[in-house]
């Protein structure tokens, strides 16, 4: 959402049938993200619980998108009420919205604006489920994804994309999901995970991916898919902010990737496909609250800097003890800080707006601002994240039974299995079924 695209007067623009169709495309991009996000956490679980992970994500789909159409996009983008949360009648239900009735002073309709916002709201509880594979009750992440959009996702998304918001208003800046997506989703994935606890077997068993085919196969849907995300955030491209987002997306992801290699060369002797898939991804993150703010050579920086600082934050699990199993905090709340803090740095004043970085002359001016809205996002979202998984857990209890952890996952809550060896005869082809099993489970 790019901030001030409403203070312009609503009469002098009219409809444009190609930021209309451009923004329904992108909207379409950011969806194809969720799926290309489970299978990118698919594929790095064990084999056992990768129906598990894959349902995380695809069931926020069918959750927020109602929740979204009732009440959500009038709490996130409704009238202002005190710069904490908006309201308004005409979009709950979605149901007092003219066809053709255009978002503010843009050019497409609210329909179509409050689709591409969906799709954002839609793939920020999923990023959290990464932290938290293998060990909680399906029932318990799909009810702890109604109230954590409810209230930390629609009240942040309002603080920082809505006019009137009081981040908005205070000059943050986040193109498109920093502070409102990334750090919001690290944050609470910390904070769950503070309730849940650690896996059974954490820093003891090998806890490899089962396949990185599909690592890879999802790290390259969320890159195609980020570039709706990005690109569209400016709802259109009449002034080419949108093409320098795109450009800066793409730039920013590759240096991310060949950042974090270069760290795991020197830290560990190997270029990974893991490496290479979690650097675009840390990329991604990173230039996501700075894509309209920086020129490509800033784009450089920022994935450099992002894919070497996250590969580094991905070892912290280990130092610090907490058991974040795929690597969100380290890849979206360490990527989304890096991204939006840069900003303070590589602003150049001469794409989305006039705010200077250090570098270009603006002083620590727009470094302070960025600095308020990471806090600020990152504490909410952690304390009210952690009191909710704590009520969930004392309610109807957020893990599963250690016996079904242990024998996996997928068959406890979905009553399946991703690979089924053991064949339907028995004999010789059955009992080396189930050797495959236990080892490819292991």
């Amino acid at each position: 959402m790019p901030p001030g695209i409403l203070t312009l007067a609503a009469d002098k623009v009219t409809l444009s049938p190609a930021n209309t169709g451009f923004m329904l495309i992108c909207s379409a991009l950011v969806m194809i993200m969720t799926p290309g996000l489970a299978f990118f956490y698919g594929g790095m679980v064990r084999v056992k619980s990768v129906l598990n992970m894959l349902m995380m994500s695809f069931i926020s789909l069918g959750i927020v998108t109602i929740l979204w159409v009732l009440y959500g996009f009038g709490l996130a983008f409704g009238t202002d009420s005190g710069g904490f949360i908006g309201w308004d009648g005409h979009f709950a239900g979605l149901s007092g919205i003219g066809l053709t009735q255009l978002w503010g002073a843009s050019t497409i309709p609210i329909y179509v604006f409050a689709v591409f916002q969906l799709m954002f709201a839609v793939i920020t509880p999923a990023l959290i489920s990464g932290a938290l594979a293998d060990r909680v009750k399906f029932t318990a992440w799909a009810l702890f994804i109604a109230l954590w959009v409810t209230v930390v996702y629609f009240p942040v998304a309002h603080w920082v994309w809505a006019e009137g918001g009081w981040l908005f208003d205070l000059g943050v800046i986040d193109f498109a999901g920093g502070t409102a997506v990334h750090i919001n989703a690290g944050a609470a994935a910390l904070g769950v995970i503070l309730v849940v606890g650690k896996r059974i077997g954490f820093k003891k068993d090998p806890m490899r991916p089962h396949s990185l085919p599909l690592v890879m196969l999802g790290a390259g849907l969320l890159w195609f898919g980020w570039f709706g995300f990005n690109a569209g955030s400016w709802l259109g491209n009449d002034d080419g902010i949108g093409a320098v987002a795109f450009v800066n997306t793409q730039v920013a992801t590759a240096a991310a990737m060949l950042g974090w290699l270069a760290y795991e060369k020197l830290r560990h002797g190997s270029f990974t496909t893991l490496g290479a898939a979690s650097g675009a991804v840390a990329g991604l993150v990173a230039i996501t609250p700075a894509c309209g703010a920086v020129s490509p050579l800033g784009a450089i920086a920022v994935g450099v800097i992002a894919g070497v600082l996250c590969a580094m934050a991905v070892n912290l699990k280990y130092k610090l003890g907490y058991d974040d199993s795929l690597d969100v905090i380290g890849v979206h709340l360490v990527g989304g800080v890096v991204g939006s803090l840069l900003i303070g740095f590589f602003a150049t004043g001469g794409v989305q707006s006039k705010a200077k970085g250090l570098f270009y002359g603006g002083g620590f001016e727009q470094l302070g601002k960025q600095a308020v809205g990471v806090v600020c996002v990152l504490l909410y979202s952690l304390v009210v994240s952690y009191v909710l998984a704590k009520v969930i857990d004392l309610v109807m209890g957020f893990r599963v039974a250690e016996d079904e952890e242990v024998a996996g996952i997928d068959q406890a809550s979905h009553a399946e299995t991703a690979y089924d060896f053991t064949g339907a005869g028995g004999g010789t082809v059955g009992r080396l079924g189930e050797a495959l099993t236990k080892k490819v489970n292991a």
